[in-house]
């Protein structure tokens, strides 16, 4: 009975550390849920394991695989994170990583249930890693795209406006255009969406009025991606 508080309590702890790291991000799925997770998936194995031997232990035989119910466990999941995954009205798709973290917590739980202590605290450290530390590096040692954001701006101006020029004002404002999308408005007026790339250190206000500057610019509303 012991060994199996020893392993609900590590589950419960590495799932604890991975919702902590969602929760102070303000995701969705934080600390609760992925200890829910943890703790579940951890004893669900037990329980796979401990019938597998008790059966075993009656029959003389083996009457079931130990880690069927754990093989489960990693396909119900599947649903439960696809759940978070959402596709926002500008196209973007998040919630990826709370999905793969919610899996990952799964994970620590079924290894914890499983008796492999080590190696679910090794798991847990190294997504961590993966997620807070390694992006961090990547931006100080990596290519300078992954430096920049991108920020969605949508624009309306007169329609005698030379659109061509703004772009071009756009960019000597030290911002990259990755997509253009022009329409025109039924009140003499055109809207001009634009996927924008700056420094990740530039302040979203900053980009604004930076735009709000060129000359035509009647409204400007920006988003920031990510």
């Amino acid at each position: 009975m012991s060994l199996i508080l020893i392993k609900l309590g590590i589950s419960a702890f590495l799932g604890l550390v991975i919702g902590l790291e969602r929760e102070l991000k303000r995701k969705p799925v934080g600390l609760k849920t992925c200890l829910v997770i943890s703790i579940s998936s951890c004893l669900l194995t037990i329980v796979s394991i401990e019938s597998a031997s008790t059966f075993s232990e009656l029959t003389g035989r083996t009457m079931m695989d130990p880690m069927r119910l754990a093989a489960q466990i990693v396909s119900g999941i599947g649903f439960l994170g696809a759940g978070v995954i959402l596709r926002r009205s500008n196209d973007v798709i998040s919630g990826l990583t709370t999905a793969a973290m919610i899996w990952g917590a799964s994970g620590l739980g079924i290894a914890s249930g499983a008796g492999f202590y080590l190696e679910a605290s090794a798991g847990a450290l190294m997504i961590l890693i993966s997620v807070e530390l390694i992006p961090m590096i990547m931006k100080w040692v990596g290519p300078k795209t992954l430096r920049e954001k991108e920020a969605k701006v949508r624009l309306i101006v007169p329609d005698g406006r030379d659109m061509t020029e703004m772009v071009k004002e756009i960019k000597k404002r030290q911002m990259k255009i990755y997509n253009v999308r022009v329409k025109d408005l039924e009140n003499g007026m055109s809207k001009m969406e634009l996927t924008i790339g700056t420094y990740d250190k530039r302040y979203t206000t900053d980009i604004y009025y930076d735009i709000k500057e060129i000359t035509g610019v009647q409204n400007v509303e920006i988003e920031t991606l990510g």
